[in-house]
């Protein structure tokens, strides 16, 4: 049974309410959905369990997971990418974009203050920016199979094999 502390591996599938996949680790699922990037490794994902890597509402589900289990999870918003805040849409001067590399688009994820940001308005003399996780205020539903899973440890000085270079990830 998967603890706190294990390193896990598994194969996922997101998808929102409506049943639109958004990420997967499986590249067949990736095809057949149209997400498919060929620039991408579809891998299973690798984490240490209870280390705050992932959304909350993942870490939860496969606490607790066996290996080779299977199961879909319903998360709602607030342990995912929380629910949208209003005060992170900011209105830019069209200006600010003159020198640019791109011309702005609706749509377009640029980098803004070193924070990505969605495009969602462009009229004569602004750009509306929203700052917010772009599955914030969703509820995501991820079918979560475990592959792998060992026992961890914390830090170097806890591991067993005392730092050696064993491959176990410790350190």
């Amino acid at each position: 049974m998967v603890e706190k502390g294990y390193k896990v591996k598994v194969d996922y599938t997101g998808k929102l309410e409506n049943g639109e996949i958004f990420d997967t680790s499986i590249e067949s699922v990736a095809k057949e959905a149209g997400l498919y990037t060929p620039e991408r490794p579809y891998e299973p994902l690798e984490f240490k369990l209870g280390k705050g890597q992932l959304i909350k509402g993942f870490e939860d589900a496969v606490l607790g997971m066996e290996v080779g289990e299977e199961k879909t999870v319903t998360i709602p918003a607030n342990e995912a990418y929380g629910e949208r805040d209003e005060q992170l849409i900011q209105k830019v001067p069209k200006d600010a974009f003159e020198g640019a590399d791109f011309e702005p688009e609706v749509g377009m994820v640029i980098l803004a203050g070193g924070a990505p940001a969605t495009i969602t308005e462009i009229d004569d003399e602004n750009v509306m920016l929203d700052f917010n996780h772009q599955l914030a205020g969703k509820t995501l539903v991820f079918t979560i199979k475990v592959l792998d899973a060992m026992e961890g440890c914390d830090d170097e000085e806890d591991c067993e094999c005392e730092g050696d270079g064993c491959g176990c990830d410790c350190h």
